[in-house]
């Protein structure tokens, strides 16, 4: 069987897989074919692929020569007409874009999408989700750090002490837990907002102060994700989260809801009553943002507070992300490849089952199902 990788488009850094990965993947009986300078912006040249036994080619080629294809964003129209019968992985949010996902059922493409991957124990070494949402969170307090215009740590001089910065973030999964730990080791004070009273211990133990608000619905079936709260609860934790943003310097922001628009949790009346040179870094900007004013891969000023509409953090660590999504997708082709270097989708397998998306010309997932067929 051949894989091909294909380059990202632009303003995208990361490659589905670097030369390492290519090295496991010829010892499974797999060739592999990657697009021209697919990993430069992931600082892998050619010459690296080749040396790992991977063949060089133009787009065309890696599209028409190969069975499975990995990339990272979706291809475009044209290139969906190019693929029948072919394989595409990478992360194609298709509870929001199903329009596209429409568009390879009715070109008999095979969609395989990795934010849709059940999230079980199995499952971790899989979760490119995870290890890219680590990356986010990290690079979010130092992107916060780089442009608040005061310490972040206390400092004690002779001419004055200097407090440390107040951080306030908004959800607690794995782009939270790392925007803790970094903001903790550059000394700031941390609290964390969350509606799952589970995750208060991974707070505490990070060195975060927890923020409680009683009554919320239960989402510890959602994957990791937040769920709809009742509009009582909303209220209260619209209250609470106030006073907390009141006094924040820093704001990391995180929560999403699979399929729907990430919730408001800051209003501009809020952001008002901030400090000015006050940083907002919005990670759930491409589903349309936690504040009323986040505009996606865009930074805005509103009344001396940034406001840093991005989702795309990972590409700002091009070659760990890299490194990282690609281990997790060698971790998850060994379920769709046979010991002889064979395609075999066994869609017995919940982990399969669960990723695809398309196939055989019909939508297969039933929660893009539901929301194509507008239930």
């Amino acid at each position: 069987m051949t894989i091909g990788v294909l380059k990202e488009p632009s303003p995208e850094t990361r490659v589905s897989i670097l030369p390492e990965h290519i090295a496991i993947l010829k010892k499974w009986n797999v060739d592999v074919i990657v697009e021209d300078k697919a990993g430069m912006t992931a600082f892998a040249n050619n010459e690296k692929y080749i040396e790992a036994g991977a063949v060089i080619a133009d787009r065309s080629a890696v599209l028409k020569g190969s069975a499975l294809i990995l990339s990272i964003n979706e291809p475009s129209q044209a290139e969906i007409a190019l693929l029948p019968a072919k394989i595409i992985l990478g992360v194609y949010q298709p509870l929001f874009n199903n329009s596209l996902m429409k568009e390879c059922a009715a070109g008999g493409v095979t969609v395989f999408s990795m934010d849709m991957l059940p999230r079980t124990t199995r499952a971790q070494t899989m979760d490119v989700l995870s290890s890219q949402a680590n990356i986010a969170g990290y690079k979010a307090v130092l992107i916060a750090a780089n442009l608040f215009p005061k310490y972040f740590p206390m400092f004690m001089t002779a001419a004055g002490s200097i407090p440390p910065a107040k951080m306030l973030i908004l959800g607690a999964g794995v782009a939270g837990l790392q925007a803790i730990a970094t903001g903790r080791r550059l000394g700031a004070v941390v609290e964390v907002f969350d509606t799952r009273p589970a995750v208060k211990e991974e707070v505490m133990s990070l060195g975060g102060k927890f923020i409680e608000v009683e009554g919320a619905a239960d989402a510890s079936k959602a994957g990791g994700y937040a769920v709809e709260q009742s509009e009582d609860f909303m209220h209260r934790q619209k209250a609470k989260i106030a006073e907390s943003v009141a006094k924040a310097d820093i704001i990391i922001t995180t929560a999403q809801i699979p399929g729907k628009k990430a919730p408001i949790l800051i209003t501009t009346a809020m952001m008002e009553a901030m400090k000015n040179g006050s940083v907002i870094i919005d990670l759930a900007a491409a589903t349309g943002g936690n504040t009323a004013l986040t505009q996606n891969d865009e930074t805005i000023i509103h009344k001396g507070v940034s406001i840093v509409g991005n989702s795309r953090l990972p590409g700002g660590m091009p070659s760990d992300a890299s490194k990282l999504y690609g281990k997790n997708i060698l971790n998850f082709l060994q379920l769709l490849i046979s010991k002889n270097g064979e395609l075999n989708l066994n869609f017995a397998d919940d982990l399969v089952k669960g990723t695809c998306i398309v196939h055989e010309g019909k939508i297969t997932n039933e929660r893009v199902l539901a929301v194509v067929n507008g239930q």
